[in-house]
């Protein structure tokens, strides 16, 4: 862990030469930012949700995990997602989509691509990964219909077993997607 942690954590002089961005300064505080919400995340009791940097070579691109929340149709399932922070995080919303397929009325089947307004026109800099994983966890059991990505989707949200049979004929388990 401490090795991890120290790798994640330049030095200064090192942010402003390897993280792109508008300049040292701000791309040194986005690092901080992001090296400090990934403690944060790390030492959280938050579950059924998680998120890393791809590598240690670089904190703008992390992988995460979101797991269905008990008493929904997707208890159970565990979804991978892809989360790319842009230079001047945390004042606009990171990228985020979903890498295993996930029939849901907001999230674009092929794509990944998902539709939260949090994301999107109500980003705010006070949210953090944790805030926008439980976000997510919490959009898989109460999807906004009234504005879907997915329409397929959202027609069938009311039929349950008709709808478990569309998401499970889509989804693939983790282990499977990362060998495919």
């Amino acid at each position: 862990m401490e090795q991890v942690t120290m790798s994640l954590a330049p030095s200064r002089s090192t942010q402003k030469s390897t993280i792109a961005g508008p300049s040292g300064e701000s791309a040194g505080s986005v690092t901080k930012r992001l090296s400090s919400e990934l403690m944060t995340l790390m030492m959280s009791s938050s579950p059924g949700i998680s998120a890393f940097p791809k590598s240690d070579a670089n904190l703008f691109e992390w992988a995460g995990t979101i797991e269905g929340p008990a008493s929904t149709i997707y208890a159970g399932l565990t979804f991978k997602i892809s989360i790319s922070f842009p230079s001047n995080y945390p004042y606009a919303a990171p990228t985020i989509k979903f890498d295993t397929p996930c029939f849901h009325p907001n999230v674009d089947i092929t794509g990944g691509a998902i539709c939260l307004d949090i994301l999107q026109d109500k980003w705010s800099a006070v949210y953090s990964v944790q805030t926008i994983l439980l976000s997510l966890q919490s959009l898989l059991g109460e999807p906004n219909n009234a504005s879907p990505l997915n329409p397929d989707a959202a027609n069938v949200w009311d039929s349950p077993e008709e709808f478990k049979a569309q998401l499970m004929k889509h989804y693939r388990p983790i282990a499977d997607a990362t060998s495919a």
